[in-house]
């Protein structure tokens, strides 16, 4: 009776040990929240017009899908921004400045596209790494006040957005190169800076959402199976003790911001060097002073994914797809900023999630415990 017992505990699926599992417990946070910010959503369409709810939400949910495209393409520069948020949040930083970084790396890939003349097979690929660099240079900063004089590096980051983007669309403006001040927007680049296309019909997506993905997984290698990536994330948890321990804690700090700046540069060169809808044409940029939005939601991307880098991957995905499908609730009469409140919400709920799968756990627990008490007590008037 006892090897009965014995293999009741050893085969039966211990819930509350794969709940604590780190991979596990992320992808349920990430589908806890999703699951409760579309609800929150599908109810306040109910409230705003009830007739139309379900064909509204409908569109949410499967929108997408006749846009599959246009995901991959707006899900590139935030999945960028979203790495560049999670990559320094694995280093116990918070890069808040990724609008910056993403602005400077896109005036630098402009920069090249207008201003260098390069063979027309590399000249694209020299722009991306203009706007790594541009990037990493922004990223740095922050990480330098942090790291020489503990300045906290979202107060620095944060105001390097506004500075970042002040004086990129001064020297865009100053530039009659790039600028064309009667369309109050930077020219068209040539094609042969324009990123590789896809050939995706209807669609801008190219071959920047490829590389995006290929770097989160070499971002997951280089954090989980290198000395360098431990060392990062041995500094995020503990500074002072690494620093005993013979790591250099400053290097370590000005590095992370650097390689976080450089991802969102990277996001912002592969946002304006891609192919536009208009055959020949190129996305361009327009000097208004607003602060680009993709590093904000390269935050809600990073918090959803809970900063690993494959869950970024998909959380990028998925925030796209639902965007596009939240664009086309306005043909049910909603506002396009619906899906704007449904990612909200989501963002709000995956801060709550530890505490409804601890509950789960719990729950589980306990039903398995009595479940293992009716089995005992079988045993018992067997015996």
């Amino acid at each position: 009776m006892e090897g009965k017992n014995s293999f009741y505990n050893d085969n039966k699926l211990n819930i509350k040990k794969l709940m604590k599992s780190g991979v596990l417990s992320s992808f349920l946070s990430a589908l806890v929240a999703v699951l409760l910010g579309l609800i929150f959503g599908f109810v306040i369409m109910l409230i705003a017009l009830p007739a139309n709810a379900l064909i509204g939400f409908k569109h949410i949910i499967l929108g997408g899908l006749k846009r599959i495209g246009d995901v991959f393409y707006y899900a590139t520069p935030i999945l960028m921004t979203g790495l560049s948020v999670g990559f320094a949040n694995k280093m116990g930083l918070f890069n808040i400045g990724a609008s910056g970084q993403y602005t400077m790396g896109m005036y630098f890939a402009l920069y090249v596209g207008f201003m260098w003349d390069l063979p027309d097979g590399i000249h694209w690929v020299v722009a991306c790494l203009a706007g790594f660099v541009g990037g990493m240079l922004w990223g740095a900063i922050p990480g330098i006040f942090k790291a020489f004089l503990n300045v906290n590096e979202v107060i620095t980051s944060i105001m390097f957005n506004y500075i970042g983007m002040y004086l990129v669309d001064m020297f865009i403006q100053g530039n009659s190169a790039m600028y064309v001040s009667d369309k109050t927007r930077t020219q068209y680049l040539p094609a042969e800076v324009q990123m590789p296309s896809l050939g995706i019909p209807n669609s801008n997506v190219h071959l920047g959402i490829i590389l995006a993905i290929l770097i989160g997984i070499l971002l997951y290698i280089v954090l989980q199976k290198t000395t360098f990536g431990y060392e990062l994330k041995a500094t995020g948890f503990n500074r002072f003790a690494s620093e005993y321990a013979g790591m250099k804690g400053k290097r370590n700090i000005i590095l992370t911001m650097a390689i976080a700046g450089g991802l969102s540069g990277l996001g912002g060169a592969f946002g304006i060097l891609a192919p536009s809808g208009i055959a020949g044409s190129s996305m361009t940029y327009e000097p208004i002073n607003i602060i680009a939005p993709a590093g904000f939601n390269g935050i809600a991307v990073a918090l959803l994914g809970n900063s690993h880098p494959i869950g970024i991957i998909f959380s990028a995905i998925f925030i796209s797809y639902i965007q596009r499908g939240g664009t086309l609730a306005s043909l049910a009469g909603y506002k396009p900023e619906i899906i704007d409140i449904v990612i909200a919400v989501i963002i709000y709920f995956s801060a709550f999630t530890s505490l409804i799968l601890e509950f789960i756990s719990k729950l589980f627990g306990k039903g398995r415990k009595n479940k293992k008490t009716l089995v005992d007590n079988e045993i018992k008037e067997a015996e």
